[in-house]
């Protein structure tokens, strides 16, 4: 836990879901966070909640698929602290949907939101990170690895930022940055069919479950973030919760009628 205390992170989507969590255990291991969203009354609460732990918090209202925004984002951190240790991106949005019926302009949407958004902020904090020997925190999904139906374009914006950390890794190992992929199943939230009714109702009733009707136990997202801390102190590459999921993948790449096959077993509807 000593190894956090002080450090300067900058965690973004930390107004909700697993970004709130990944700033509040980060406060309570004594390090300093920038905390970032783009609503600023959710995310002053947020952080209030946050400030509670005793730790030097920062809210900073910021839409990180404005390139304006980042770059602010980035100079602030620096004017405050310095520079950073760690960046995480937890920013994001799933979806309901047949990709066939699905318009192009979502597509793109949700490539901006999900992954363009992850591009701008690591180029705008490497020249930061690299100073630090810091850390790249990237969170995708199951759905990096494999692309089960009923999830619209989510799968191929979550693609993208498999393919985003393994280039990072390989640039930055030299300069002694360390990036770290996670892939998780479904995280627990207060509701999750409620926000997916209306784009799946012409979809069998599994689409508006978690991970579109996957078959795997939510995820508790404070126990997913000390699993990512861990996974950031040994300087891992990859987090795969669950990890029985890696098998999946494997599979998939090796013989994609088997990987499909699985993939049908392994969600319902």
């Amino acid at each position: 836990m000593q190894y956090w205390r002080g450090k300067r992170a900058v965690v973004v989507g930390a107004s909700a879901g697993l970004g709130r969590a990944v700033a509040g255990v980060l406060a309570e291991r004594g390090a300093r966070v920038a905390m970032v969203a783009r609503g600023e009354e959710t995310l002053s609460a947020a952080a209030d909640q946050v400030r509670a732990h005793g730790a030097e918090t920062l809210a900073i209202a910021a839409d990180v698929t404005i390139q304006d925004d980042v770059e602010r984002l980035a100079a602030t951190v620096h004017q405050h602290w310095g520079g950073t240790d760690i960046v995480c991106h937890a920013a994001g949005r799933s979806m309901r949907g047949n990709a066939l019926d699905t318009p192009p302009g979502t597509f793109r949407e949700l490539w901006d939101i999900n992954f363009l958004s992850a591009v701008r902020l690591c180029q705008a904090f490497a020249p930061q990170l690299t100073e630090s020997f810091g850390h790249i925190v990237l969170v995708g999904s199951l759905a990096s690895k494999v692309a089960p139906r009923y999830l619209g374009a989510y799968p191929a914006s979550k693609f993208s930022i498999a393919a985003l950390a393994q280039q990072l890794r390989l640039e930055l190992a030299e300069r002694g940055v360390h990036v770290l992929l996670v892939c998780p199943g479904p995280i627990a939230r207060d509701s999750h069919a409620e926000r997916y009714i209306a784009q799946s109702a012409a979809l069998t009733a599994a689409a508006q479950k978690p991970g579109g009707g996957a078959k795997v136990s939510a995820i508790d997202p404070r126990k997913l973030t000390e699993r990512i801390l861990r996974a950031c102190e040994r300087r891992d590459a990859e987090l795969v919760v669950p990890g029985r999921a890696k098998l999946l993948f494997a599979l998939s790449q090796l013989s994609p009628r088997l990987g499909d096959w699985l993939l049908r077993k392994m969600t319902a509807g």
